[in-house]
Parts: structure tokens; C-alpha cells; sequence
């Protein structure tokens, strides 16, 4: 039988649901500002890796083709020394990779410590579809790749990353700079247009590391989390303080909780800035997409940026708001 103090204690506990379900459908209802399909990706890089992705995205493609052949425009620039083979090595002068992707469907894969291979986003990919596995690492993630008909390249370093590491060598000082390509990945994130999530991330890591060291970019949940009722994010910067908060899968959750992806970015920096660690020289950027196309970023210090492209938005370099001055 329902006494008075039930039904009251009932009443409240459906009201109190009732506003996060209406917060919840509110943040994604001012996503009618956006649209779909989108594309997103972090840094200036990503104006040719959204490029490359888009042409699967209009043509009606799925987003998880769309993510990875976008990244891996990327992962062949040999201008770019943040992402692929062509990139600053670590302090052994050894250039190791890791990549993740995760579709729709909660499917995922992740490869790290990876040498030698051009695109470690397909062999992340091809460990999602072809074991039942989610990371393989090292050795393994090499054999692995070569079995499946993935090309072993000879080559240990490019000129220009040859040179870097070179002089970094006469003082074999570990200091990662803010804002330059010594430590950002790029991390790709997309709506098609049947309304699914998918995305992607890659990356050398950063440079002059410890031989061995790996970041947030082939962890899923920290670099990347993709959830197909709420949205999809991702991050770039320094990976271990990105890994302290499972950054991506907290930026998510928030969505789910009726913040924007903007806002549920934020919340993720300002947990980051409780660190008792000196931030001054620490940058880190998120971004997220929610699932009906809404965006946002922000970062830990000025000077991240983010590309976006839509049909509505004509692949447009961003400046993300940040939390400390």
C-alpha cells in the first residue's frame, strides 16, 4: 500500500529524473544549430585530414571509414612531426606510434608502441575487426600487422627529425614546448549522416620520450570515447594527465548529464587543474560531439585549435576557448 510520505518520496525522485531527462533532451535539442554529417579534428592539421574524411562522409559513407581514412592523411604527411613515421623519435632516436578507433557499436581497437608501420590507424581497425582483442603493443602489434599484409618501412627517421633529435641530443633536455608538435596528436571525431558516431585518434607521441613511454592515444576512454546515444570526444596534449582523468569517457558522461560539449570539456580541464603539477607548460585541448551534431573544445591554455566541417561549415579552422591565462 502507498502511504503519503511514499508517494511524496516517489513524486520527488520522478521529478528530480524527470529534470536530467529534460536537461539532457535540452542540450541536445540546441544541437539543432548543428547538423550532419560533421567532421572534427584537432590542431591545423586537421583542415587536409578533414578533408580526406569528408569525401566519405558526403558521398553518404560511414563515420568510422570517414575517421580513419581522414587520420591517415595525416599519418603520410611527411612535413608533420607529431603524427606518423616522418615524426620526432623518442630519445633513443626511435620513432614508436600508437592509434585507437571506435565505431558506433562500442567496437574498438588500439595498437601502441607501434614501429615501422605507415598507418597505424588501420592496423588499430583490423584489431578491432579481426581478434578478439582490443590492444595489441610492440612486437606482437608488428607481427601482427606484417601477417595482414601491412609493409614493414626501413627507414628509422626523416631528414628533419633526424637533424631535431640530433641537436636535442647535445642536451638531452626533456622539456615539451606548448602549443609546438613535440606532443599533440591528432584525435578525429564524426556524425554521418545516418546519425552514428565514430572516431579516431594517432599519434607519435612525445618526442624524446622515454623509449618505452606511452600516452593516452591508444587508450580508449582516455583519448578517445565514442557513445552513440550521447556523443563522441577526444584529446590531444600531454597524455598522462589526460589518462589521471579518463578524459574523453568524463567529457562523455558529462554530455549524458545534459551539459554541451563545450561545457562538459570544461569540467574535464577544471579536474585536470586541481593537479598539484605546475601547468604552466602543460597544454591540453578537448573536443566533443554530441549526437545530434552539437561541437565544442576548450583547453587548458590558449593557442589549441580545432578544424570542423559540415556542409554548413566549409572546413573551418577554430580557436578553442581555454581555462587559464
Amino acid at each position: 500500500m502507498t502511504t503519503r510520505r511514499t508517494f511524496v518520496k516517489l513524486s520527488a525522485m520522478s521529478a528530480a529524473l524527470f529534470s536530467v531527462t529534460k536537461s539532457f533532451s535540452k542540450s541536445l535539442s540546441a544541437a539543432g544549430e548543428g547538423t550532419k554529417p560533421v567532421v572534427l579534428s584537432t590542431w591545423k592539421h586537421g583542415v587536409a585530414a578533414n578533408e580526406g574524411a569528408w569525401k566519405v562522409l558526403s558521398s553518404g559513407g560511414r563515420a568510422l571509414d570517414a575517421v580513419e581514412q581522414g587520420v591517415m592523411v595525416t599519418e603520410s604527411d611527411i612535413k608533420n612531426l607529431s603524427v606518423g613515421l616522418w615524426a620526432l623519435p623518442d630519445r633513443d632516436g626511435h620513432v614508436t606510434l600508437d592509434a585507437c578507433i571506435m565505431d558506433e557499436k562500442s567496437n574498438c581497437g588500439s595498437v601502441c608502441f607501434l614501429q615501422h608501420i605507415k598507418h597505424p590507424i588501420s592496423v588499430a581497425r583490423m584489431v578491432m575487426e579481426k581478434t578478439p582483442h582490443i590492444m595489441l603493443a610492440g612486437e606482437g602489434a608488428l607481427k601482427f600487422a606484417l601477417d595482414n599484409g601491412f609493409t614493414k618501412e626501413t627507414f628509422d627517421r626523416s631528414p628533419e627529425a633526424d637533424a631535431a633529435w640530433k641537436e636535442w641530443l647535445r642536451k638531452s633536455e626533456y622539456k615539451p614546448i606548448i602549443n609546438f608538435e613535440n606532443h599533440d596528436t591528432i584525435g578525429m571525431i564524426a556524425l554521418d549522416a545516418s546519425g552514428n558516431l565514430s572516431g579516431s585518434c594517432t599519434t607519435s607521441g612525445l618526442s624524446y620520450k622515454m623509449h618505452g613511454r606511452v600516452g593516452d592515444s591508444p587508450i580508449i576512454g582516455a583519448s578517445l570515447f565514442v557513445d552513440n546515444e550521447v556523443g563522441a570526444a577526444t584529446a590531444t596534449g600531454v597524455g598522462e594527465e589526460v589518462i589521471r582523468i579518463c578524459g574523453s569517457h568524463t567529457i562523455v558522461e558529462m554530455m549524458r548529464a545534459g551539459h554541451s560539449p563545450e561545457e562538459a570539456c570544461r569540467i574535464a580541464l577544471e579536474r585536470i587543474k586541481k593537479s598539484p603539477k605546475n601547468l604552466k607548460d602543460m597544454q591540453i585541448g578537448f573536443l566533443a560531439i554530441n549526437k545530434h551534431g552539437e561541437s565544442g573544445a576548450y583547453a587548458l591554455h590558449k593557442g589549441f585549435n580545432y578544424v570542423a566541417y559540415s556542409a554548413n561549415n566549409n572546413n573551418q579552422l577554430i580557436d578553442s576557448k581555454f581555462l587559464l591565462d
